[in-house]
């Protein structure tokens, strides 16, 4: 069973900075890619910003030049950090991986809120 636990959410004021963390049960090279998601009140659930196996990122253009997705191979945790935040920010942060094994295979943390506001 694979388990992804985020963290590092909360309250912050426009123009602020968090660093979201997904704790993942396995190691993170066992998954074809990893990314970060985002679901707003009445909204979509969206991608942020995603990470291959071989290190390739891909950013939403909401997001680029604002958040960095980084990886901790040893520790098996992908990171975001996000900068200059925005009130339109706001939505509950999802943290995903891609089995290697299936396409259609997915697994998904419970979320972590993220909120600006001031």
């Amino acid at each position: 069973q694979v388990q992804l636990v985020e963290s590092g959410g909360g309250l912050v004021q426009p123009g602020g900075s968090l660093r979201l963390s997904c704790a993942v049960s396995r190691s993170i090279f066992s998954f074809r890619a990893m990314g970060w998601y985002r679901q707003a009140p009445g909204k979509q659930r969206e991608l942020v910003a995603s990470i291959t196996k071989s290190g390739a990122t891909n950013y939403a253009d909401s997001v680029k030049g604002r958040f960095t997705l980084s990886r901790d191979n040893a520790k098996n945790t992908v990171a975001l950090q996000m900068n200059s935040l925005k009130p339109e920010d706001t939505a509950v942060y999802y943290c995903k991986a891609d089995s290697l094994v299936s396409t259609a295979v997915t697994f998904w943390g419970q979320g972590t809120q993220v909120t600006v506001s001031s």
